[in-house]
Order: C-alpha cells, then sequence, then structure tokens
C-alpha cells in the first residue's frame, strides 16, 4: 500500500526517526502506526546491540537540585555531533527531571521512571535507533541535606558536582565548593570515609616508593662525587645513548653501571626503616590533603582547608556529601 507523507510525518514527530527510516517502517508494517512504532523501537534496540562493543566516552552529563535532594546522571554516547543534538540533550533534561521528580536513589529506579510513554532505558534504545549510535545511561549519583547545590562546569555538561551541607548557608558559599570538587576531584569527605584496606595499600605503596627515594639519593651522592651526572645514566639505555652522544665516556658509563649496582645494594641493605616510616607517614598526610575534600587547600585561599574555611562561616557548617562525575579523561 502506498504510504502519505502525512502518515510519515506523523510517525516521526512522534519517534523522532529519520524520515525514510519512517517510511521503511510503515511500508513493512502496511501502515499501521503502532505497528510501525515498534518496528522502530525494535531497530533501535538492533542498533544498540550491534554497537554494544562500541565505546560511549561522549555525552551529557547534568544535575538538578530539588529543596534538599540533588541528582545527577550522565547519557553517554559516541560522537560529540550527537551529545550536542538538542533531542539528545532533551532527553537527557527529561531523564534528570524525572529522577529527581521521583526522588530515585537508583540508577535501576532510574532505569524504570515513565519518559514519554516509556521506561526511561527503552527511551534511550529508541533514542540510540534515531541516531545509529550506542548510547547508555551511567553515572547516577545522588546526594541529600539541609543545603543542596548543583554545579555545570563552564555549563558544557561534561563536568558536574553535587554537594550536600549539613546546614544552609548562602549560595555564594556552596558554588564556591562545588567548584572546589570539579576542580580538585577529591575521593572522599576526609581519611576517615577511605578504607582500612585502602589506606593500608596507599601507605604500602608510599613506603615502596620512599624506600626507593632513599635508594636513588644514595646513588645520585656517589655519582656526583665520581663527576658523573645522574641524570646521564638513570637508565642503562640513557647510558648507552650517551655514551654515542659523547656526554659520558665509555669508561664513566661503566663506572656508572657499578656504582649504581653496588651503592644501590648497599643502601637497600642499610635503609633506616624508622626514618622510612615517619617520611612515608608525612607523604600519607599529603595524601589525605589531596584527595580528601575536607582536607584539601582552599582554592581561593590556599592557606587554610576547605574544613576551616566553612568554620569561618558558621562554626558548625561541613559538608556531608559531595558527588562529582566528568566525561573527560583526568
Amino acid at each position: 500500500m502506498a504510504i502519505t507523507l502525512k502518515e510519515i510525518n506523523a510517525l516521526r514527530q512522534k519517534t523522532q526517526a529519520g524520515l525514510m527510516d519512517c517510511k521503511k517502517a510503515l511500508t513493512e508494517a502496511n501502515g499501521d502506526m503502532d505497528a510501525a512504532m515498534e518496528i522502530l523501537r525494535k531497530k533501535g534496540q538492533m542498533v544498540a546491540a550491534k554497537r554494544s562493543d562500541r565505546e560511549a566516552a561522549e555525552g551529557c552529563v547534568l544535575a538538578k537540585v530539588d529543596g534538599k535532594f540533588g541528582a545527577m546522571v550522565a547519557l553517554k554516547c559516541e560522537t560529540d555531533f550527537v551529545a550536542k543534538n538538542a533531542d539528545f540533550v532533551a532527553l537527557a533534561n527529561k531523564v534528570i527531571d524525572a529522577a529527581v521528580a521521583a526522588k530515585a536513589k537508583t540508577q535501576e529506579e532510574v532505569n524504570a521512571l515513565d519518559i514519554d510513554g516509556v521506561p526511561a532505558s527503552e527511551a534511550v534504545v529508541n533514542r540510540s535507533g534515531v541516531t545509529g549510535e550506542k548510547m547508555e545511561l551511567d553515572g547516577y549519583a545522588t546526594v541529600e541535606g539541609e543545603k543542596v547545590v548543583a554545579y555545570n562546569h563552564m555549563n558544557q555538561s561534561f563536568l558536574c558536582t553535587l554537594v550536600a551541607f549539613n546546614k544552609d548557608c548562602s549560595d555564594e558559599v556552596a558554588k564556591g565548593i562545588a567548584m572546589q570538587v570539579a576542580a580538585m576531584s577529591p575521593i572522599a569527605l576526609d581519611e576517615s570515609q577511605i578504607t582500612e584496606e585502602e589506606k593500608a595499600k596507599e601507605l604500602a605503596a608510599i613506603i615502596d616508593k620512599t624506600k626507593e627515594d632513599e635508594v636513588k639519593k644514595a646513588i645520585e651522592v656517589q655519582l656526583k662525587k665520581a663527576g658523573i651526572n645522574p641524570n646521564h645514566v638513570d637508565s642503562d639505555d640513557h647510558i648507552n645513548s650517551n655514551i654515542t652522544k659523547g656526554y659520558i665516556t665509555e669508561e664513566q658509563g661503566a663506572q656508572a653501571r657499578e656504582i649504581i649496582a653496588t651503592v644501590g645494594e648497599s643502601a637497600r641493605q642499610n635503609l633506616n626503616d624508622k626514618k622510612i616510616e615517619m617520611i612515608a607517614q608525612g607523604r600519607l598526610n599529603k595524601y589525605y590533603k589531596e584527595v580528601c575534600l575536607l582536607n584539601q587547600a582552599y582554592i581561593d585561599d590556599s592557606k587554610i582547608s576547605v574544613a576551616d574555611y566553612l568554620k569561618s562561616i558558621d562554626k558548625d557548617l561541613t559538608v556531608v556529601d559531595f558527588k562529582r562525575y566528568t566525561l573527560r579523561a583526568e
């Protein structure tokens, strides 16, 4: 049967699919609008299945607050072209609006939310059928507190943060902390939120690094005494290369190898465990200051921590939760 342009446009309005896709679906369904919609829906599932091994590295990250509740979601796709498409962004907005309205706590709850008459997960699949790209909902997160703020970095929807406070505070103060989270990428509020297993793992890595640094220092001292630049002999390949370039002689290369082997072994055998422990603990404390939000130096005044800055506003004011999501590799 002949398919009219009016029918094609009607299906396109309902599905946002391309004109040719709508015509093919209506032709296959013999003009049955509902059957054509089902064909397009299945096509979307087929596109998603075919492209399941592709990486969805672009997309739209949105955060929204309703009173004491805040949510953030990432709708991901394959290309920046699709990520900037108005219909794609509109779908992301519908999802975050529905999630906040329902106070959804998990991504599973979000997937089941009604978006234009279908579950959110199905709406994403349908959109995938329109664009031909893999799409997925990812990174859903929430926070709750007496004061909640959302921050969209540069309003470009690739990096968003949510911060919840135990007390009300000004929008300016709240936004400042949300920007801190965006810029400094903390992984915990303070060291108490880092598990003992993670602390032990980090400390072990720091101790190993500290030991190697002490050995390296001992080797460098002896190399300098021998008149050899440590930077010219920091690896066997570098030694060979610098001999060829004439920066060091064959004799110096051989002497450097001997110093590295003998002094290095001696230094490892005679490490001062107490000294290593003290240095490592200091480095662990520095690590906490780098990765714990309340321990970090406040971005607008590096002389004080975030915790101290909040106390200067209100002695009882603190952050109780935060979330951060970015589409960019860091």
